[in-house]
């Protein structure tokens, strides 16, 4: 019954695992992850920062934010997807669409979740969190894209085979 579904809900497991690992880093060593970002910043700081502390420590917290995003995002989306892929499961029905459709959701949590990510790594060498989700649209833009055809499919196929299916025998 799941089977069919695999890859979708081993992605969409993926992404709440990034996001879970996240939080728990965040609560075991959130003053590192911070010095981190800090000194991801040193070998860029007068060619990017021009030596300013204000503007560093500014994309620093930018950063702590996209941080925290793909913290949340991962919980949320992944969620979201294994919820909505497991739906599609139940449904009964295992045909073409719906496993493109599974697969599309928990691609695109994971692929969301990434970004958010990767935008937090990389602003701080950048100097700029715009420069940094600009450079990662690549990820972000499927990632998106994929989230909202799993969640339009879901819904779509949910009325298609559950409320308009085929009626259950009564015996």
């Amino acid at each position: 019954m799941l089977k069919p579904f695999a890859p979708g809900i081993i992605f969409a497991l993926l992404t709440i695992l990034i996001g879970f690992g996240l939080g728990g880093i965040f609560g075991a060593a959130e003053d590192s992850v911070i010095s981190y970002l800090k000194e991801s910043t040193e070998p860029v700081f007068e060619s990017v920062y021009k030596g300013s502390i204000k503007k560093r420590n500014a994309i620093v917290n930018k950063s702590w934010t996209y941080l925290q995003r793909a913290h949340l995002h991962g919980g949320a989306i992944g969620t979201t997807a294994l919820s909505c892929i497991l739906l599609l499961a139940l449904s009964g029905r295992a045909g073409l669409v719906e496993k493109i459709t599974a697969t599309a959701f928990g691609t695109g949590a994971l692929l969301y979740t990434v970004f958010w990510l990767l935008a937090a790594l990389k602003a701080p060498v950048l100097g700029n969190t715009g420069e940094a989700k600009e450079a990662l649209n690549i990820i972000a833009i499927p990632g998106a894209v994929l989230c909202l055809l799993g969640l339009f499919g879901t819904l779509f196929l949910v009325i298609k085979n559950v409320i308009f299916g085929s009626k259950p025998r009564q015996d």
